[in-house]
């Protein structure tokens, strides 16, 4: 056999990148290069787990309520929109940040009111 010869059967039993014989060598030369540059170029993911989010309600007087609005709307003027959940959650972050007394005098300053649905107005 004739050293051309071998070296067309070495090409042929040859496999490419995916599991074909390859014809040539310049082909193989290309998908190999393809395939580097999908290896470098594919983002590393890394599989972070979201927290399950809660749904819940509560009641609170109109006032309180006013004042979600007004700070929404100071939030939009000082170009941040914020939706009513995310302002509580803000407020949330705040007092967990103040001391104890703080936290204590902030409690304490909230009204006390009865829980629950208030009753349909006739």
């Amino acid at each position: 056999m004739t050293r051309q010869a071998t070296k067309k059967k070495e090409a042929a039993l040859e496999l490419d990148v995916h599991g074909q014989p390859s014809k040539t060598k310049d082909r193989k030369k290309k998908r190999a290069v393809r395939l580097e540059l999908a290896v470098v170029v594919a983002p590393q993911k890394e599989h972070v787990k979201k927290e399950k989010v809660v749904r819940d309600t509560f009641t609170m007087p109109r006032s309180d309520c006013e004042k979600i609005a007004t700070l929404t709307q100071r939030c939009l003027d000082a170009g941040v929109a914020v939706n009513k959940s995310e302002l509580l959650r803000a407020g949330l972050i705040l007092l967990e940040a103040a001391s104890e007394e703080h936290l204590r005098a902030a409690a304490s300053a909230v009204e006390k009111i009865k829980t629950g649905r208030p009753p349909k107005a006739r």
